[in-house]
């Protein structure tokens, strides 16, 4: 008796706090403020320099998201120089290579079409020591391969540094397609879909420093992991590693934003938090801007490996249909549903062989069929 009134008691406690519990939704995540994002840095190298502008969003809204399209950016020296930009898709602005005084001071000045104007702090230009190797290893515990960067400063100036990359790897479909149906009849196929190159950007912020060490060296310092599983390993693949040296100001603010947006999976780790940059609103300081402009020159090395690590792609087995599923038939509808063929006898034949694009088709994974530049 005293067991089971334990235990009602104890069932009685947990429907009690059960009950207690309310969804809390911070303001910050239903704000409908639509807040100015810059993402892009002045290239002070020899390539161009690219700037996107998009809107904040509420978090739970799934609409697209909004670009910040017809805005009028330029790039002004402390000497008087003035560099403007062009839209060349919405909301991605671009100003080809120039000649800049690396001594000299920059700014970036932005005019939106709404008329609101933004304005960032002067920066220095900041120098990039380049990259001294790239590096792979497969590491058989995670059963990934992963890659590490090398660098160093001889003049131990640098000491913030950041990373971002670029993966290029090459698949195939399951399956060879050799026919189509063009015009109602089956011909062969001009276009091989059987082969693809698949891109990826790095998403994380990547940061390192040697501010504590006792010279400016970085080694082996491990910056993207791809596991086996993902099969970009199976025929060849490429990294392209561009690296960038940060002002101590740059730092710490990628720094507070990698804490904010990669580091809140527990209770420990730092709350969610408004991490703005050096960009300011010339007119109201309520009217927020995310972002931090800087002038770097850019590094970059290419590393290109052919690990022959994971399999085959598997797919379910092609399917043979009928002659009478042609396409002057009225089951066209068929053969038009798994329209990549595999095999045709001729016109005489009694079948045909055909799997669904996603066993024949490589793009229907994402990439395309055009061979990159430096493959």
């Amino acid at each position: 008796m005293r067991y089971s009134l334990i235990k009602l008691s104890f069932f009685a406690l947990l429907v009690f706090l059960y009950s207690c519990i309310e969804p809390f939704s911070p303001p910050e995540v239903n704000s409908d403020q639509n807040y100015l994002v810059v993402d892009g840095f002045l290239n002070v190298g020899n390539d161009t320099t690219r700037i996107a502008l998009r809107r904040t969003q509420n978090v739970n809204d799934v609409a697209t998201p909004n670009v910040e399209s017809g805005a009028a950016l330029t790039v002004e020296s402390e000497s008087g120089e003035r560099f403007a930009f062009q839209e060349l898709a919405r909301g991605q602005y671009i100003l080809p290579p120039q000649q800049y005084n690396r001594g000299d001071k920059y700014r970036l000045r932005i005019k939106t079409n709404a008329g609101k104007e933004y304005l960032s702090e002067y920066v220095v230009v900041s120098s990039t020591p380049p990259i001294d190797s790239v590096t792979a290893r497969y590491d058989s515990f995670l059963d990934a391969m992963v890659f590490y960067v090398n660098t160093h400063d001889p003049a131990n100036k640098t000491q913030f540094y950041r990373w971002k990359f670029e993966e290029t790897w090459e698949y195939r479909s399951a399956f060879y397609s050799s026919l189509e149906v063009i015009d109602k009849k089956i011909v062969m196929r001009e276009k091989d879909i059987n082969l693809c190159w698949g891109k990826g950007l790095s998403g994380g912020i990547l940061l390192g420093s040697t501010v504590k060490l006792t010279s400016d060296i970085i080694k082996d310092l491990p910056i993207y992991r791809v596991p086996v599983s993902t099969n970009k390993l199976f025929i060849k693949y490429s990294i392209l590693v561009k690296q960038y040296g940060l002002s101590r100001e740059a730092f710490e603010y990628w720094t507070d934003l990698a804490k904010t947006t990669q580091g809140t999976g527990s209770l420990f780790d730092p709350q969610p938090s408004q991490v703005t940059g050096n960009i300011r609103s010339t007119s109201d300081s309520e009217d927020l801007v995310f972002g931090f402009f800087s002038a770097v020159t850019e590094e970059t090395q290419r590393l290109t490996i052919t690990p022959r690590l994971g399999t085959y792609p598997q797919c379910m087995a092609p399917d043979t249909f009928d002659v009478v599923c042609n396409p002057m038939s009225p089951r066209q509808c068929a053969l038009e549903t798994t329209s990549l063929l595999i095999s045709y006898g001729g016109l005489r034949s009694e079948f045909i062989t055909g799997s669904p694009s996603s066993c024949t088709d490589c793009r229907t994974q994402g990439g395309t069929t055009v061979r990159p530049d430096f493959w």
